[in-house]
């Protein structure tokens, strides 16, 4: 029982030596160092946004000192970053709308990321019937392109954020999918998974315990990448008029000022949601693009 112990602990003072190693290789990369910062101030938005916002971004209106209502308005020191067609403070609205943007991009990416990991991880090492049905059930999904199967779903429904997210992960799982069966199926056959099973370990624990820690790498990068997906995928939504129409999002922003007839003059609405996405996902990219060189040696550059 002891030596289990010691056994576990030293496993686990290895796996965050690991981790330590794994994250100053990542922040010695300038590029990636940047997608750390702007993530950082992502995630502080997503939790203290809308506290931080000055006006409410749906009742209130912005008026100049003599109660006129600015419509449309550029930046100026009422409102830094100008109004909205309906008078509307659009910092306010950039504020409120990274929560949204932080949920669905973190649980969406969570959710791709676990499942993609458990449907990989479960058909590469069983094999047989069940890799052919968690395979077949893979390919069917690559062939349901996502945005007009997101589209015709939500048609019935009223969007949510929390349905936005269950169907982002329901359909993007199948990429890390692919690649941690392919990684699995390598491992199985390896002599520390054959010696582990040869001393007792049942299916599950071998899995678990054996296999699963080799190919969480993969896993975490892919769950990253998800996070990416995610947000993308729920503002291409929100654009499209199909995102939580309770909620101020930075997609549904964007399609605000295009119903309005305005994207192409009112730079002002257009730029703060468009940036911070695009900051967001391309962060994403750069801090994946840097672990992706420790899990894949082949691939790192020269210094």
């Amino acid at each position: 029982m002891s030596t289990e112990t010691i056994t576990w602990r030293d496993r686990a003072a290895t796996v965050g030596e690991k981790v330590q190693n794994q994250l100053a290789f990542v922040l010695s990369d300038r590029m990636a160092l940047v997608g750390v910062l702007v993530m950082v101030s992502f995630v502080f938005l997503g939790v203290f946004g809308p506290m931080l916002a000055p006006h409410d971004p749906i009742e209130d209106d912005i008026r100049d000192d003599e109660g006129d209502l600015l419509r449309l308005e550029g930046p100026s020191s009422v409102a830094p970053l100008g109004t909205t067609v309906y008078g509307k403070d659009i910092l306010s609205q950039f504020l409120a709308g990274a929560r949204p943007t932080l949920i669905v991009g973190l649980f969406g990416g969570l959710g791709t990321g676990v499942l993609g990991f458990l449907v990989g991880l479960v058909s590469g090492y069983y094999g047989g019937w069940v890799d052919e049905v968690l395979m077949r059930l893979t390919d069917l999904t690559f062939s349901l392109p996502f945005m007009p199967m997101a589209l015709l779903l939500l048609t019935f429904v009223t969007p949510s954020i929390w349905l936005i997210t269950v169907i982002i992960a329901g359909f993007l799982w199948k990429m890390p999918a692919r690649v941690v069966r392919a990684e699995v199926l390598t491992l199985r056959e390896r002599t520390f998974v054959k010696s582990a099973r040869a001393s007792g370990a049942g299916h599950l624990r071998t899995m678990f315990f054996h296999v699963a820690p080799n190919v969480l790498p993969i896993g975490f990068l892919y769950t990253a990448y998800g996070v990416a997906w995610a947000i993308a995928a729920a503002a291409s939504l929100a654009f499209l008029g199909f995102g939580d129409p309770t909620t101020t999002s930075w997609g549904r922003m964007l399609r605000m000022v295009f119903d309005s007839g305005n994207i192409r003059v009112a730079w002002w609405w257009v730029f703060p949601p468009a940036i911070g996405i695009a900051a967001v996902t391309t962060s994403v990219f750069l801090i994946g693009r840097a672990y992706e060189e420790i899990i894949n040696p082949e691939i790192q550059t020269e210094q």
